[in-house]
């Protein structure tokens, strides 16, 4: 995909997006072949202490998925440290993972999991010493749905005093709809498990984000930005939006309001990870004339 230059929202001038009008983007992870379901990408990215960085995604290659943790200094050129099939899960598919770094040094990724012959997903974690040491840690399923709802592309942080969670939730409850989604909003002690608070996020009926919303990245300031689509036949063709705090829901969820306009970019899974310097450096997974998609990254200062 040639991210379409869609004009940024006023109301949110500074959020840092992809500028495909400046063609500064570096292909981070190429796509791992031709044609539909060819896909790298869905990224959750952070900073090791020594300043380096730690990418993990999904890698999807004619049926065949698994997830990758890498490793680079300078956030554009990267070299794979560990990887994780689906048949570690026991999943049909595996989708976007999310990667922690814990205060002690350990590490966490979170990930997502197809039920084999079912359209229900569900959330599991490894845990090692250092990225390299996920492909072998054990898996313990920590957000598991329910039969009327799949959950999974979990985006986590960790800010010292608990654990905060967005899940994008697909209800299960009519069949062919399954597409469907809306974002969840849950808190931890201790990031195993979990307290639920409801619905914080949603599409808009007769909008370009009316089939759901899915959030892929929160700033400290809880500005955020989220994946939409309009209709069932745009699945896989997600366009990005931005959100900013809205009121309080039940029990405290910090509810989110999708600004209004058309998207802001023609990208998916856009994830944001600010830098010590003030810049923040972005992740997204961007779709190619022949419907392959690669792993992007862009600095934005």
């Amino acid at each position: 995909m040639t991210a379409s230059a869609y004009p940024r929202s006023p109301l949110v001038p500074s959020f840092p997006l992809p500028d495909p009008g400046k063609e500064r983007h570096v292909v981070a992870v190429p796509a791992p072949g031709r044609g539909p379901q060819h896909w790298a990408g869905a990224p959750s990215a952070t900073l090791d202490a020594d300043g380096t960085y730690v990418l993990a995604y999904r890698v999807r290659a004619g049926g065949e998925d698994h997830n990758a943790v890498a490793r680079s200094t300078d956030g554009e050129r990267f070299t794979t440290v560990a990887v994780l099939p689906r048949g570690r899960f026991g999943a049909a598919m595996v989708e976007r993972p999310a990667l922690v770094r814990l205060p002690s040094g350990r590490w966490r990724l979170y990930v997502s999991c197809a039920t084999p012959g079912t359209r229900h997903w569900w959330i599991g974690v490894v845990e090692a010493a250092s990225p390299e040491g996920l492909a072998g840690a054990d898996v313990r399923p920590v957000l598991t749905g329910d039969a009327r709802t799949g959950v999974k592309d979990p985006v986590i942080r960790y800010d010292g005093t608990g654990w905060r969670a967005w899940i994008c939730c697909h209800p299960l409850e009519t069949p062919g709809a399954e597409d469907r989604m809306s974002t969840a909003y849950a808190t931890s002690r201790d990031g195993l498990s979990w307290r639920w608070h409801g619905t914080v996020l949603t599409g808009r009926p007769g909008s370009w984000d009316a089939r759901g919303a899915r959030l892929t990245s929160v700033l400290p300031d809880g500005r955020a930005c989220y994946d939409g689509r309009a209709s069932a036949a745009e699945n896989w063709r997600e366009r990005t939006g931005l959100a900013t705090p809205g009121a309080t829901g039940a029990g405290g969820a910090p509810l989110l309001a999708p600004v209004d306009g058309p998207p802001v970019a023609d990208v998916r899974y856009l994830d944001v990870l600010p830098l010590p310097d003030g810049a923040h450096r972005v992740f997204y997974e961007a779709r190619l004339p022949d419907d392959s998609h690669e792993l992007r990254t862009e600095l934005v200062t």
